[in-house]
């Protein structure tokens, strides 16, 4: 592999070496190909900051003992790019409570005066969904960059400078991304030059590079433009008439509600091209346009002109979002109680993304255990324009036959059947006290998640015999974290507890799945996409909804053996594993497991791996 290449990698083992190990195989490939030299910079891309967090602090320290490839290279300059406060306004803001009865301000101020890292995680009881949140944080948008009076202390700068001179740099994929816009764009970047980027969980990059390739423009972050902009004529060196303008474009941002359904918290597809609410976004695009001008002819250092630029933002997306044709991408409305958000989709991302690559000339290795479906590549790399990469796929090193069983059981009626959800339940009681807790029950939709946790606390409503833990009802992270020090508990959840949750030992050794996981065709970015493969002579269940579904599934499984010493039982309770022709797909993408249709078979296996001592008794 030359050092210039894009090369994949899929492999079954758990995730935590695989952002590191590549760069093991990269160091012995260039021994024979002149690859690269020590002292070349690396970036390893994780899917979230918690994760990136994990990588950093739980494993480099035993890759950097483990291996004499890195240990040359890696040193303890890494710049990680995560939830970090802004201390231009956390200790600028003003100190009232936010909620009654919480001085959460003062916390933050008191930490900002003293933290080394500026990671929020330090302040206890600050969550991302706290309400001063945004009062301590920048954006994008909103962040003064060079005229912030903290922008010497400022710890994102600190970290983009530590970035510029470290050896490996941990981000996550959307700090990527923006990098690589930002390249794209000829406006410098983020986290300089690398001669390796390794994307981990790169089988989430093509949802995420459409997300960030479209365009979102939100009535929450026009409101919010328009709020700075009123803050700032405060600050303004000289009287500047710009009310006309700004009373404008909120009777354009009423009038864009008016034309949207009225009830809460819904996603709907915006097909029609001549419609009220194609109307509404067009006007309220042009009074963007003239705020702008507006905001345009003040001098540089205005504090009403620094403010243009995000106007000008706005615009541009709502161009773009009403534009569109609709073999090019799916246009889409959601309404909250906050208000609503216009979305674009592009259908094809491939030839922008290969020319992000081509851009920057380096090493590019995507890791996952679900690129593939058996050998096939074929469903990511499309999606990518990466059809002529190399592709390597490493077997697990688990035990799978020996390690675990996979049931399917006899008998189950149709997932559309109305007391499907209650055969699911029924199913998975018996198992549940013969692995003696130790579940995880992954529905694939909230719907049934609540009639699932509604079965299981009416069926233990006297006493229940193991810790319920509802996503929903804690944060996630909480959640997990509780389940594996309580070691017998029954986890229900949904879609983010089907990937990126690693919980070894025998805490898990019991999973349930609902059903098959194929996407809502109810979705209007789902069905889009769906009419655009029709439009187009595709297909769009085998082309789309099969793979998808495949991979999903995947994942959700890979949750149950995460070690050489686990072991467990995956039950799948969809009868269209057996029942369809496409269930062989599926089976293809799971790993090679004994499978059984005999439930005396997997409770014998159950009790076999239970915890010896009986579980104690919890009130739910």
């Amino acid at each position: 592999m030359n050092i210039r290449e894009t090369f994949l990698y899929c492999t079954e083992k758990g995730y935590f070496y695989i952002p590191v190990h590549p760069t093991q195989l990269w160091r012995q490939v260039q021994i024979h190909f002149d690859a690269a030299s020590p002292g070349e910079a690396v970036h390893v891309p994780a899917s979230r900051r918690a994760k990136s967090r994990l990588i950093q602090h739980r494993r480099m320290k035993q890759v950097r003992d483990g291996t004499h490839f890195l240990a040359h290279f890696l040193h303890d300059s890494l710049a990680l790019a995560q939830g970090v406060g802004c201390l231009g306004k956390s200790l600028d803001v003003s100190s009232h409570a936010v909620v009654p009865g919480e001085n959460m301000l003062a916390r933050i101020q008191s930490w900002g005066r003293t933290t080394r890292l500026g990671d929020l995680s330090e302040v206890r009881g600050l969550s991302d969904s706290h309400p001063v949140w945004p009062r301590v944080t920048s954006t994008r948008e909103n962040c003064l960059g060079k005229n912030c009076p903290e922008i010497a202390r400022c710890h994102v700068a600190v970290a983009r400078r530590q970035a510029l001179d470290s050896d490996i740099v941990i981000v996550n994929h959307h700090l990527l991304l923006a990098d690589l816009a930002l390249k794209e764009d000829g406006f410098g970047d983020i986290l300089g030059s690398s001669d390796a980027v390794i994307l981990d969980e790169a089988h989430q990059i093509p949802d995420l590079a459409t997300q960030f390739f479209g365009a979102n423009v939100s009535s929450r972050r026009v409101e919010g433009v328009l709020k700075d902009i009123h803050d700032a004529m405060g600050h303004a060196p000289e009287p500047f008439e710009i009310n006309s303008a700004v009373s404008s474009v909120e009777d354009s941002l009423r009038q864009v509600s008016a034309c949207l359904p009225s009830r809460a918290a819904t996603r709907v597809s915006w097909t029609e091209r001549h419609s009220p609410l194609n109307t509404a976004v067009e006007d309220l695009y042009q009074s963007l346009l003239t705020l702008q001008a507006r905001l345009a002819i003040l001098e540089e250092d205005n504090p009403l002109a620094q403010l243009g630029e995000r106007v000008a933002d706005l615009a541009a997306g709502l161009e773009r979002i009403c534009a569109i044709d609709e073999l090019e991408g799916a246009r889409a409305v959601e309404t909250t109680q906050r208000g609503f958000a216009l979305s674009l989709m592009p259908f094809d991302i491939s030839v922008r993304f290969q020319g992000m690559l081509q851009a920057r000339r380096c090493a590019w290795i995507f890791t996952s255990a679900t690129l593939s479906l058996g050998e096939d590549f074929g469903h990511f790399t499309s999606r990518l324009g990466l059809a002529a990469t190399p592709t390597l796929k490493i077997d697990s090193p688990f035990d799978y036959e020996r390690q675990s069983l996979l049931y399917l059981p006899v008998g189950m009626t149709s997932p559309s059947a109305p007391g499907y959800v209650t055969e699911v339940m029924e199913t998975a009681l018996p198992l549940i006290d013969a692995s003696r807790g130790g579940a995880f029950i992954l529905f694939t939709s909230h719907r049934a998640l609540g009639q699932g946790a509604a079965l299981l606390r009416e069926r233990w409503s006297q006493r229940a015999p193991y810790k319920l833990f509802v996503q929903g009802e804690a944060p996630r992270e909480r959640l997990l974290k509780e389940f594996r020090e309580d070691g017998n508990g029954v986890l229900l959840g949904t879609t983010s507890f089907w990937e990126g949750v690693d919980v070894k030992g025998e805490a898990l050794r019991l999973v349930v799945i609902e059903k098959l996981p194929f996407a809502s065709p109810d979705d209007p970015l789902v069905r889009a996409r769906i009419e655009h493969l029709n439009a187009t002579g595709g297909n769009p269940f085998r082309d789309y909804q099969l793979p998808e579904a495949a991979l999903a599934l995947k994942q959700g499984v890979g949750r149950l053996i995460r070690s050489e010493d686990d072991f467990g039982v995956v039950v799948i309770c969809d009868p269209r594993m057996v029942g369809k022709g496409y269930g062989r797909v599926f089976a293809a993408a799971l790993p090679v497991m004994t499978v059984t249709r005999e439930r005396d078979e997997v409770v014998r296996f159950l009790r076999g791996h239970a915890p010896q001592l009986p579980a104690s008794r919890v009130v739910v």
